[in-house]
């Protein structure tokens, strides 16, 4: 094979390693690497992508409109992209945008504006704008995360040539590199100077840890084999509106006004409907040149200041800019424009000292966050980029504000920059870490109460609804109609009813409790969420007397397929699964929050809230006799009346349509309806499971009287995987993590899809509207929670590890109840170390044995003996 390979190569007039192989076939990957070509591609249509990786293959996608050939990957700690692909820009600005968990921007090229290949994008969590919006005929309110006054503009002309914006090539060469472990993105240029001369462009920059308002770009300029005239061209672009989902394009910034202070260049301006005052100030200095002549150029939507020089050859030049950005929202400012002002005053120092301070931070948050995969480089690249995002998203400095967790980031627009329940994917992680950030998290949704109260109230019910999609003021943002570009026509989205989002709040806010044991927390703010969610599901539920079981009618799944039956589409499911175990769930945990109140705190919780004994009465009823539907085989149904649906063509649908992750638009387009089948678009079932584990979701079945073995359930992962289109990139991360206890080679299939989830763009294209956060957090949560086995139990810390063959071993740290603790697994033991503290200890377990852990010690388990060996 490898010499028939070199044979066609020779044909080509190509020498094999100047070539690339595509191939789906491990045989041929395997000839390909062997007869040194080079670059090897392989399509992940039989193979699995590992078994592709074994065989040589360099790189796998599922697709190869996934193929960046650009992407360097060589590096754990760095993501690289050479040359220029106007098909991947937007992708790639997503993939190495900047952000602090205040603010975020994209990587957009400087010297460019948004012309359907580059997206001038810059957020500020919370930040949010109320607008009509006209598309197709239909219109409809929507609140939409603003896309704020571009800082970053930069451009550049040498001599008498055109400006570097308005080339039609634009480099010789373009490299771009993101250092994740730094948080900082380098951008290396060559511009085509006169008379065959270049200059060659490094530009550095980077969202601060160290100030939550700062940002930077450092751009350096060296002329090679020219000299000469060069004019500098740098200010701040307010002309901008939210454009990067397509249309309909919104508008959400009023007119701005600029002033010029102590070197400051300033832009004010408000958001239209909720009045977020907004400043943008840029301070610009050029050093290393004598003699630059400095000019001044406002009108209404724009503001520049242009630099004229002569530079010699070989003599760089360097251009800083240092950028504050403040609001209204934000605390302890005179206004917005004094913020931004006072921000730069108090950052005089040169960029290297501001970059060193932001360079410390990430490397505190590094030592908590990293989580290591052993002989894994790419496997742990994609981790890396994963919690890198994570944190620049959500970080310490997202406490010091009132947001919630934004499903696509902070840098992009997609899903209109609103809150769904990917806390239940992104909290665990980070309360593992720095709970701080956890809990105010949970408080964005606890502000958000009486909304949810007044949600409740107008259906009728007590107790707290919750929004599918949330913004500033924590109404239901979801729209009521979704476009379908197949069919070029409107269908309707009831994903709404979806109150299930309710319970994730609940879950992570017993979660938060579990890992801190912050009873003052539970029992002025805790407590309040779960009793009233709790009241919500409760009235929810209706009894009936033929099966002595609790019913709930007219909810949605997370499987989003199914919001009806195919006879009544629209108008929600009986007895979701997991929306009822999962109800049952927090009735059980509001005894324990009873139990663990006790006293004069759960007397001041029941007094504030009007809780009555036969409330309580009727909770411990719902939590022993909600009805949970089976199939005949002893399948957990994912809703009643789910095995009466017919079959679906996966196998023709696949043949057909390649990627069926869409299944509802697909099926839409041909006049036909999800409702009608057996399938799924995410986990559903398997999310109780991904939540309670296998043990914790067998026993909470039996407290409701159900009896469930764990060949039962194995037998409904099968059912239920099979079922799965993966139309979400959550999917797999949920398939990945409750396989691992059963079969953990398919679990490492499964983690290897998740990770390129983003990095590949295996959505169709969607990361350009901004990244995946929960699935993100959802891998580094697989190699905690499933690899490691990691779950807390009555305060411990509880390990099941289940290692897939291809990782030799994992570590990370995480804090718990005032220890720092360091884990290391690996196939043949597992060592738990507590860094010193005055904390008291706590509980280690492993197999049935408990350890325990003071600060300082070390326990380390050998599988199979389960002896402890050190102190």
């Amino acid at each position: 094979m490898a010499k028939l390979l070199q044979e066609t190569a020779q044909r080509l007039e190509v020498t094999p390693r100047a070539a690339i192989v595509v191939t789906a076939s491990a045989v041929m990957a395997r000839a390909a690497r062997a007869a040194g070509f080079g670059l090897v591609v392989g399509i992940n249509h039989n193979a699995s992508r590992q078994q592709l990786e074994d065989a040589g293959a360099m790189t796998v996608v599922n697709d190869l409109s996934e193929l960046d050939i650009g992407v360097s990957r060589t590096d754990p700690w760095i993501l690289a992209f050479d040359g220029f692909d106007p098909v991947h820009e937007g992708h790639r600005e997503v993939l190495t945008a900047s952000g602090n968990g205040y603010l975020g921007f994209r990587s957009v090229y400087p010297e460019r504006h948004d012309d359907g290949v580059h997206y001038p994008g810059t957020y500020i969590a919370g930040v949010f704008n109320r607008t009509l919006v006209d598309f197709e005929g239909e219109q409809a309110e929507e609140e939409h995360l603003v896309n704020l006054p571009n800082w970053l503009p930069f451009d550049v002309r040498l001599g008498d040539g055109p400006w570097w914006s308005q080339q039609q090539e634009r480099s010789l060469t373009e490299h771009r590199r993101l250092d994740l472990r730094r948080g900082l993105l380098t951008r290396s240029v060559t511009l085509e100077g006169p008379g065959g001369g270049g200059v060659e462009v490094v530009q550095r920059s980077f969202a601060s840890m160290d100030d939550p308002h700062l940002v930077a770009m450092e751009t350096v300029l060296t002329p090679r084999g020219w000299s000469g005239r060069v004019r500098i061209r740098v200010g701040i672009d307010a002309a901008i509106r939210n454009g990067n989902t397509g249309a309909p394009v919104t508008t959400h910034l009023g007119p701005a006004t600029f002033t010029v202070a102590a070197d400051a260049l300033i832009c004010q301006s408000h958001t239209l409907q909720s009045d977020v005052q907004i400043a943008v100030a840029v301070r610009s200095s050029v050093h290393g040149i004598e003699g630059v002549v400095r000019d001044l150029r406002v009108d209404t939507t724009a503001a520049a200041e242009e630099f004229d020089m002569v530079i010699g050859d070989g003599q760089p030049v360097r251009v800083v800019r240092i950028g504050a950005l403040v609001t209204s929202r934000d605390r302890a400012i005179a206004s917005a424009t004094e913020g931004a002002s006072a921000v730069l005053r108090r950052h005089t120092a040169p960029f290297d000292d501001l970059l060193r301070r932001h360079e410390m931070v990430w490397e505190r948050l590094w030592g908590l966050f990293e989580v290591r995969v052993q002989q894994q480089p790419d496997a742990q690249l994609m981790l890396n980029l994963h919690l890198f995002h994570l944190l620049q998203a959500i970080s310490p400095h997202t406490t010091r504000i009132d947001a919630g967790v934004p499903a696509r980031g902070l840098n992009g627009e997609g899903y209109r920059g609103h809150i769904f329940w990917d806390e239940m994917f992104v909290l665990p992680v980070l309360g593992q870490r720095n709970p701080e950030i956890t809990r105010g998290l949970l408080d964005y949704r606890w502000r958000r109460l009486d909304a949810a109260r007044e949600a409740a109230r107008t259906e009728g019910n007590p107790g707290a609804q919750f929004p599918w999609q949330s913004g500033s003021d924590g109404r239901e943002e979801t729209p009521i109609q979704l476009y379908n570009p197949r069919s070029q026509r409107w269908m309707p989205d009831n994903s709404s009813r979806q109150r299930h989002v309710g319970l994730a709040v609940a879950f992570e806010a017993w979660q938060h409790v579990e890992a801190t044991g912050d009873l003052q927390w539970l029992a002025t703010r805790g407590a309040e969420l779960m009793v009233e969610i709790g009241r919500y599901f409760s009235a929810l539920a209706r009894w009936e007397s033929a099966d002595d079981r609790f019913h709930i009618d007219g909810v949605m799944g997370p499987d989003e397929y199914h919001d009806g039956y195919p006879e009544r589409p629209g108008e929600g499911l009986r007895d979701n699964t997991y929306t009822n175990v999962l109800a049952a769930w927090l009735f059980a945990r509001l005894a324990d929050a009873r139990q663990l109140l006790q006293g004069h705190r759960w007397d001041d919780v029941a007094d504030r809230l009007g809780v009555t004994d036969e409330e309580i009465q009727r909770w411990e009823r719902l939590r022993a006799r909600l009805a949970v539907p089976f199939h005949e085989d002893g399948i957990v149904s994912q809703f009643a009346g789910y095995d009466e649906l017919a079959e679906f063509d996966w196998d023709g649908y696949r043949r057909r349509y390649g990627n069926i992750g869409r299944l509802d638009l697909i099926l839409q387009a041909e006049g036909d309806a999800t409702n009608r089948y057996k399938l799924s678009k995410q986990a559903d079932v398997l999310m109780l499971v991904y939540l309670l584990g296998a043990d914790g979701l067998v026993d909470q079945l039996a407290e409701l009287g159900y009896d469930m073995t764990r060949d039962d359930l194995r037998r409904t992962l099968e059912y239920y995987t099979e079922r799965t289109s993966h139309g979400s990139t959550l999917s797999r991360v949920v398939h990945a993590s409750v396989w691992a206890g059963f079969d953990p080679a398919h679990s490492w299939d499964l983690f290897r899809e998740a990770l390129v989830a983003d990095l590949d763009d295996t959505q169709g294209g969607t990361t350009r509207h901004g990244v995946h956060l929960g699935a993100m957090a959802g891998t580094a949560d697989i190699v905690v929670r499933s690899f490691a086995g990691l779950t807390l139990r009555d305060g411990d810390l509880a390990f099941c590890p289940c290692l897939p063959d291809h990782l030799p071993g994992v570590s990370f740290t995480i804090r718990h109840r005032g220890h720092r603790i360091s884990v290391t697994v690996t196939h043949a033991e597992l060592a738990v170390h507590s860094a010193p503290t005055t904390v008291g200890a706590i509980g280690a377990r492993l197999a049935g044995r408990r350890y325990d852990l003071t600060g300082g010690s070390t326990v380390t388990i050998p599988y199979g003996t389960h002896a402890e060996e050190g102190q």
